[in-house]
């Protein structure tokens, strides 16, 4: 066997082998994911298994349509230049799917954005300033439809200053804000990214906890049942433990479709 036909060979077999695993992968994360809302105590968000959100980071659009192909529909990511090519390469292969936005949005990014087909929800909305600038543009895109867009308020557990989210003292601000000021927008829950060196042997994550009080609080002040108020946070390394303390949607990546790779940051 010549050197040129052994390399082709091998690759093939290695794709081969890579497909195989991202759907193993994939089937995985959802029995943990069911096997971790079995053990929730919480009485709120039992009708419904979590959402599963598969976040693919720097991966190829055919590694999201291996997925897609598996049965997978919602699908993330946390740059503005990445979900735009993505939902195009894929807007008539995986006609279904539905993209989050999950990352640090710019405000000259957001009529970009809004060009996505299939743009299910925007996970990170964080200020009064960016909420006003996507409900404008949301309404003059082409993909608008007379349905208002989903959107989030990303809040800052942790007060880390290198995370996005408005803090947990105005996030009743922000979430009235949308609620009422913002005609184009339907706010459908709250967000955050948890510490990532927590020590889970010393209990839950307290990012966890104060992001529950403060869907408490939503609930409390705008009259609204639990189900109206979706709370986003799990990522690859700790949403088991967010689905059990009643994590309605988890962002995994990762874990399903292995280590980022970074040629040149995107943006």
């Amino acid at each position: 066997m010549s050197g040129g036909i052994y390399k082709f060979l091998k690759r093939v077999m290695s794709t081969a082998s890579s497909n195989s695993n991202l759907v193993e992968n994939l089937s995985s994360v959802k029995d943990r994911v069911a096997s971790s809302a079995a053990k929730r105590t919480s009485k709120d968000n039992l009708t419904l298994l979590p959402r599963l959100v598969c976040v693919g980071k720097t991966k190829p659009a055919s590694d999201i349509q291996l997925v897609y192909n598996a049965g997978q529909r919602h699908f993330g990511e946390n740059y503005v230049n990445e979900i735009v090519e993505k939902s195009h390469d894929l807007q008539e292969t995986c006609p279904d799917i539905k993209w989050h936005f999950i990352g640090r949005l710019q405000s000259n990014k957001v009529g970009k954005l809004l060009g996505c087909p299939n743009l299910s929800l925007i996970e990170t909305i964080d200020s009064q300033k960016l909420a006003d600038r996507v409900d404008k543009l949301w309404v003059s895109s082409e993909r608008y439809s007379g349905t208002p867009l989903d959107v989030m308020v990303q809040i800052n557990t942790s007060n880390e200053e290198q995370k996005s989210g408005v803090s947990t003292e105005k996030a009743l601000d922000l979430v009235e804000h949308v609620m009422v000021k913002c005609e184009n927008l339907h706010f459908t829950g709250v967000m955050t990214i948890g510490s990532f060196s927590h020590d889970y042997s010393t209990g839950p994550n307290p990012d966890f906890l104060t992001l529950l009080q403060c869907k408490e609080k939503v609930m409390e002040k705008f009259s609204l049942s639990s189900d109206d108020v979706e709370v986003s946070m799990g990522m690859s390394n700790d949403f088991e433990h967010a689905i059990e303390l009643g994590s309605t949607n988890v962002r995994v990546g990762s874990t399903i479709f292995g280590a980022r790779e970074y040629a040149s940051k995107p943006s």
